[in-house]
């Protein structure tokens, strides 16, 4: 932890060091908060064209800047960046260019266009864009019709204000009032991280020539949030293919909010004549992202069959519109889809999911059930699909994404942006090696090791394992910007990490088998998998190694602190579970909470107790470095504080970083220095060679 008199000096300092062009050098944090961010992929109607964002850092200002970008993927050449600060670019049916950016400070929806509009974008004298609508509010979100007459728009606002200008006053007259208290009614008090105002996210609906100042809402009688919060975005709303009706999801709020994920898909006349229909009412689980059939006569979408449980295997439905009578598509594929679409031609659905350590794209037959893998190695990002080419972002272990195409079968692939070409060829990686082993109960279990840079056979390196967050999720072959295996690889570090029980893209009954077992089937996988790493890869010290981990990952190390210290020189915590009793009651999200424990912790306090780390402080010996952030609300920073009370109170060297403006996550580019340079600063400390 640097004292607070030498922050500024070593901001500056970090700030030259970003800034400069450097020769050959091993990767580091510098060189990770400064990558082009390559994203959300659209094609052109023609599929001639790619559109884009490309997110730049400014390290100066601490904030990134997102920009629109289009590519010409038949003569290829340099992207022209057409917009030098926007978001969310969609193509229209006649080529031309819709897109989001700010004017006087809000959110407004652009246009760009030409007689040949996607010509007309690469050409020197390219129109100038027009502003489409002029609310008084932001707008956060859109999705265009099939033909291109109407846009959804999205608004958080004040249910009972009539129109958006009532919104803004009532947001206005309380920025004036004097007076800070709030009183709450029900829960959501607060979200992820921010603190519930009373405004909601609603539907509505415009013409795109000559957009009402006054949109049709569309959402009338919701008590919810469309699209969902704090994550939601434009695949949770569409069009049917004749754009008379408008599918989208929801959970109806009401006082269970923070317990119920039933969400549900609704219909809704385009032009606002009926109230919303609730399609999907038989299910009391997760029902999400429609996309309707080209024909018009089904609507497809994911569904979880278990309530209360946001890690259920997302399966594919199929709604006959006509007889309301639904399917799964593919029931005995035991992969969890997302990012649903369709082809042109509806016969061939496109999902990605996690699937043994990757994340591919898959094609999927919904007449059959047949799924095929399209695009196997790395993480698939953003993808869209044409009539003849796929385009999708692409990343792994040793590139952060850019875009590639292929054909519709996944063949061909080949990368059309090289981002970060010029960092990357000044940058020395690691190699990455995946691995199995037989964990819990003899099952097989997949972890990877990655080498440092500079890896010579004969030397031993010290160790950082790395534990994975969710707890259902992952580590896969793919980039990072918070948990990225290559800056510890820069470091020096050899970095061993294990898909343990719990983990996705195994099968759906690998992820439930974490439920109610936080503590035991993972631990006994994490143990086994050390083991199996230090045996196959000689050149893993043992002796000098730390274990890492955020949010599940998290309450692993303090979990570990106290019932599997042994092998470790030290520890570092990020927004970690310390007390699962208090955790209950401090958390937003409570279905998570009662889907893990079996209950409420009223109810079942036993259960909360089972694998509680505070239980254990008693036992707790290794130097541990604890970070947190002040607006994550879901793991509270009490949850921080208290177990560096414990360790402070115990006499273990211990070290506190804590962040007030950072959520769940370290986002902003200069914390993300400072968080990287104390947890390699704290590795080194640990495990450097006895002298």
């Amino acid at each position: 932890m640097k004292p607070l008199y030498l922050a500024l000096a070593l901001s500056l300092a970090s700030t030259a060091a970003v800034a400069a062009d450097r020769g050959p050098h091993p990767f580091n944090i510098r060189d990770l908060v400064m990558m082009d961010r390559v994203g959300d992929p659209q094609l052109s109607p023609d599929g001639r064209y790619a559109l884009y964002t490309v997110r730049s850092t400014d390290y100066a200002a601490n904030k990134g800047n997102t920009a629109i970008y289009v590519l010409d993927l038949e003569q290829g050449g340099q992207p022209k960046k057409i917009i030098e600060k926007g978001s969310s670019p969609r193509w229209a049916a006649d080529g031309s260019v819709y897109y989001l950016a700010a004017k006087d400070g809000v959110s407004q929806l652009w246009h760009w266009g030409s007689k040949e509009p996607a010509k007309g974008l690469l050409g020197k004298t390219a129109a100038a864009p027009s502003q489409v609508t002029h609310a008084p509010i932001d707008v956060n979100g859109f999705k265009l019709s099939p033909d291109g007459k109407q846009v959804l728009l999205t608004f958080d606002v004040f249910t009972d204000c009539a129109d958006l200008a009532c919104t803004k006053e009532r947001l206005d007259g309380r920025e004036a009032d004097k007076s800070t208290g709030t009183v709450y009614t029900k829960l959501f008090v607060r979200h992820w991280d921010t603190w519930a105002d009373g405004r909601r996210a609603q539907l509505y609906i415009t013409d795109v020539h000559g957009a009402e100042e006054q949109p049709r809402l569309l959402t009338r009688g919701i008590d919810g949030d469309v699209p969902s919060k704090p994550f939601g975005g434009d695949d949770e709303f569409s069009f049917s293919p004749d754009g008379k009706t408008v599918y989208f999801g929801a959970r109806i709020a009401g006082k269970t909010e923070p317990w119920s994920t039933n969400f549900d898909v609704y219909s809704v006349p385009s032009d606002a004549s009926e109230a919303p229909k609730n399609l999907t009412a038989a299910n009391l689980a997760w029902d999400a992202g429609p996309v309707a059939s080209p024909d018009g006569k089904t609507l497809y979408y994911l569904a979880m069959k278990e309530p209360g449980s946001e890690a259920d295997r997302f399966g594919i439905t199929a709604l006959d519109l006509s007889s309301g009578q639904a399917h799964e598509v593919a029931p005995n594929w035991d992969r969890s889809a997302g990012g649903l679409k369709i082809s042109a031609d509806g016969k061939t659905l496109y999902a990605t999911a996690d699937d043994n350590g990757q994340h591919p794209l898959f094609a999927i037959d919904p007449a059959t059930g047949k799924v095929t893998k399209l695009v196997t190695d790395g993480a698939i990002g953003g993808f869209a699909i044409g009539k003849t080419r796929l385009l999708l972002s692409r990343d792994d272990l040793k590139r952060p994404a850019d875009l590639y195409v292929a054909d519709l079968r996944g063949k061909s692939l080949k990368q059309v942006t090289h981002y970060n070409a010029e960092r990357l060829k000044n940058t020395q990686m690691g190699e990455p090696e995946f691995f199995t082993f037989k964990g819990w109960n003899n099952e097989t279990v997949q972890g990877y090791v990655v080498k440092p840079v500079g890896y010579k056979s004969s030397k031993k390196y010290p160790v950082a394992f790395i534990i994975h967050g969710g707890p259902q999720g992952a580590m896969n072959n793919a980039w990072s910007y918070r948990w990225n295996a290559q800056t510890y690889a820069g470091q020096g570090f050899a970095v061993v990490t294990v898909n343990f029980h719990g983990s996705t893209g195994y099968g759906q009954a690998f992820t439930e088998s974490i439920s109610g077992d936080w503590g035991g089937k993972p631990l006994d996988d994490l143990k086994a998998g050390w083991k199996a790493a230090l045996s196959k890869y000689s050149f893993l010290d043992g002796d000098r190694a730390c274990a890492l981990g955020a949010s599940y990952g998290g309450f692993m190390v303090y979990w570990i602190a106290g019932v599997w210290n042994e092998p470790w020189k030290c520890l570092v915590d990020h927004d970690g579970v310390f007390d699962a009793r208090a955790m209950y009651y401090e958390t937003e999200e409570l279905w998570f909470e009662e889907k893990e424990n079996g209950g409420t912790q009223y109810e079942h306090p036993q259960n909360y107790e089972r694998f509680n780390p505070v239980n254990h402080v008693k036992d707790w010996r290794v130097p541990m470095l604890v970070v947190h952030g002040g607006k994550d609300y879901r793991i509270p920073d009490t949850q921080g504080l208290s177990a560096f009370t414990a360790l402070q109170r115990r006499g273990i060297p211990s070290q506190f970083l804590h962040f007030p403006d950072e959520n769940h996550w370290v986002l902003k580019p200069q914390n993300s220095v400072q968080w990287h340079e104390t947890v390699n600063a704290w590795l080194k400390q640990w495990t450097a060679p006895k002298q």
